[in-house]
This record gives C-alpha cells, sequence and structure tokens, in this order.
C-alpha cells in the first residue's frame, strides 16, 4: 500500500514527499526534479522538539501519542541525535548518484528560493515539464 501511494503520488504533474522515509522512496529520487535536504543546526532541531514536547503537554496543540519525559528524552537523544549521526549520511549517500539535482539547506524559506529559481529557469527555458 505504501509503494503504491507513492506511485500515484510521483504519476502526477507536480509532486513533493516529505519525509524521513528514504529508505524506501529511491525512486523518487530517481523521478525527482530537485532533492532537498533539511538540515538545521542541532540546537533549532532540538528546540523545535522541545516547544512541540511543552505546547503539547500544555494542551496548546495535540499531539499524534502521549508526550511523557522519558519520550522527549528519547526524541533528543536518539532520534535527533541518531538522525544527525547515521541518517544524514545515509541520506547523503543514497543521493550521492542525483547530487546534481540534491541542495542542503539550514530553513524551509530556502526551499522556496531554490524552488522558484528552478521554475524561472524552465520559463526561459520555455519547457512547461
Amino acid at each position: 500500500m505504501r509503494d503504491a501511494k507513492l506511485a500515484e503520488a510521483m504519476d502526477a504533474e507536480s509532486w513533493i514527499i516529505e519525509g524521513v522515509h528514504y529508505q524506501w522512496g529511491t525512486e523518487s529520487f530517481r523521478q525527482a526534479d530537485l532533492i532537498f535536504l533539511i538540515r538545521p543546526k542541532a540546537y533549532i532541531q532540538d528546540a523545535r522538539v522541545i516547544s512541540r514536547f511543552m505546547k503539547t503537554r500544555l494542551g496548546l496543540e495535540q499531539g499524534n501519542y502521549k508526550q511523557s519525559f522519558k519520550y522527549l528524552r528519547v526524541m533528543l537523544l536518539d532520534w535527533n541525535r541518531g538522525f544527525r549521526r547515521k541518517s544524514i549520511p545515509a541520506i547523503m549517500e543514497l543521493t550521492e548518484e542525483y547530487r546534481a539535482k540534491r541542495i542542503i539547506v539550514q530553513h524551509n524559506l530556502e526551499i522556496l528560493q531554490h524552488v522558484r529559481r528552478y521554475m524561472q529557469g524552465k520559463s526561459v527555458l520555455g519547457t512547461s515539464d
């Protein structure tokens, strides 16, 4: 089902796939026009996790799971650090073949700037795909 949903998304005229599920999305890398890897500074990534934790614990936002201090520790120490140490190098290796269209950014707004430039370049070339 998951692979069918991915294939369905990639059949669309334009698409964006977001997530850390890079191990099973390799076909999307081949078909993508641009590949973005968002790498915020570690302290920003950790601050976002803490902020999300606090907002959920205070009932200001709804979470997908029960927020506990144990899980906060897991998110900060295991997941965030593990992602930086293991997953990012794995993603870099997996996308090395597509490095010409791989762009590493720190902020989401940088993505918009790159997409605008890309779309302007396509307009100048007179292509519409």
